[in-house]
């Protein structure tokens, strides 16, 4: 009896790290890869430039011109101007805003429409003695009737401006128109459209 219990104590006074064996071999073993070294460090400074040949070459723009897209959203825009110009009678205003939508129409060959706010145009500056804008309208109220093929009337609107710039003193547009009468006579009078674009072009170029 006195045997068992001994050998009983024995064994309950083991440590519990000496009950389980250690079995850290089953564990798997990783392989250290050596520390990597710091990239050198390279500046600006260490690189040497050539300097950049550049031959300067003379580019211009180039003109695409107006599309009908363009046009259409001129015609649109201008049209918002003449009917809050015309609603709040500002009629200077909305002469040059008729006169803008006929410069439209020409250039998209609607030469009935441009007739019309020509018109339209002229009935306004007369109203209120604008002079200029009025030579400006009877000479390009001249140019569609020339290409719509009515020259008699086309020749009556250049001899109205031709009369009024007189009146007025001015020579230079005077003797302009009179150019156009005779050119008119003899056929060869410009047509609208391309005067339309000859305009546009010097605007561009002032």
């Amino acid at each position: 009896m006195r045997f068992r219990l001994l050998i009983f104590l024995s064994v309950i006074s083991f440590s519990a790290s000496a009950q389980f064996p250690n079995f850290n071999f089953l564990k798997k073993k990783h392989t250290v890869l050596p520390e990597m070294r710091m990239a050198k460090c390279r500046t600006v400074k260490n690189l040497v430039l050539a300097p950049a040949l550049i031959n300067p070459v003379d580019v211009r723009p180039y003109d695409l011109g107006e599309t009908e897209f363009d046009l259409v959203a001129h015609e649109r825009a201008i049209m918002k101007l003449v009917k809050h110009n015309m609603s709040w009678r500002i009629y200077r205003d909305a002469s040059y805003n008729f006169s803008d939508l006929a410069q439209v129409y020409i250039k998209l060959h609607r030469l009935s429409e441009a007739k019309w706010y020509l018109l339209q145009s002229n009935k306004l500056s007369l109203e209120e003695n604008d002079d200029k804008h009025t030579i400006t309208n009877l000479v390009n109220l001249a140019l569609v009737k020339n290409d719509e093929g009515d020259p008699v009337s086309a020749r009556a609107d250049l001899v109205e401006a031709y009369d009024l710039a007189n009146a007025r003193g001015m020579k230079e547009k005077a003797a302009e128109i009179n150019t156009q009468i005779q050119l008119l006579d003899k056929n060869k009078l410009a047509s609208s459209i391309k005067y339309a674009e000859a305009s546009d072009i010097a605007k561009k170029d002032l």
